[in-house]
């Protein structure tokens, strides 16, 4: 009987080892890329409808939809914190036309040199766009603002799924960055009728 239970436990614990083998660890987590901190703009409008018409194809070249955090949804909270809806006859139209990073693959070195040489193996192209509009009550747009921002960023063969993951948080971290930075410049230039 003894031989038995003891049989039973050596079982049990192989069968836990193996399944405690076999999980993988949890995903590095990434802080989601809020503008609340900063200064509300505030625009005489009644109401901010925020639409992304950018679809990723889910597949390669792209790489966005890998992507930690998104550089389209990163987008689409820009516009939810940073936007304030103060009243009026007009309406805010928010728009992500654009939130594609796209893969490519660069040429290695070969050969004996090759074994010694840590290439960069892919480059990662970044493209980010936003337009705001702003419409009269019969449909008319009144005004429109867009922003574009791109960024590049290669990586060497040996960078680890983790490494690369910080590589894809910072593309769509500097995209963001730029395109806040020029929003706000031609809110103030051109959207100054509905400055509030």
């Amino acid at each position: 009987m003894k031989i038995a239970v003891s049989r039973l436990v050596t079982c049990l614990c192989l069968v836990f080892l193996a399944t405690a083998c076999v999980q993988t660890p949890p995903g590095k987590s990434f802080p989601e890329l809020r503008y609340s901190h900063l200064d509300p703009i505030g625009l005489a409008v009644n109401s901010v409808e925020v639409r992304t018409v950018y679809v990723s194809p889910g597949k390669a070249p792209n790489v966005e939809h890998e992507f930690p955090v998104k550089p389209a949804a990163a987008a689409e909270r820009w516009v939810q914190d940073r936007i304030r809806a103060r009243g009026g006859p007009d309406r805010l139209r928010a728009t992500v036309t654009k939130g594609s990073v796209v893969e490519v693959p660069l040429k290695r070195t070969t050969g004996i040199r090759g074994a010694f040489t840590t290439d960069q193996s892919e480059r990662y192209d970044g493209e980010l766009e936003l337009r705001l509009e702003i419409f009269a009550p019969n449909g008319t747009r009144r005004a429109m603002v867009s922003s574009r921002a791109t960024r590049t960023r290669t990586v060497a063969e040996d960078v680890t799924l983790s490494e690369r993951e910080d590589i894809w948080f910072r593309i769509t971290e500097a995209m963001m960055n730029d395109l806040n930075r020029a929003l706000e410049h031609q809110i103030a230039k051109h959207f100054t009728e509905w400055r509030r």
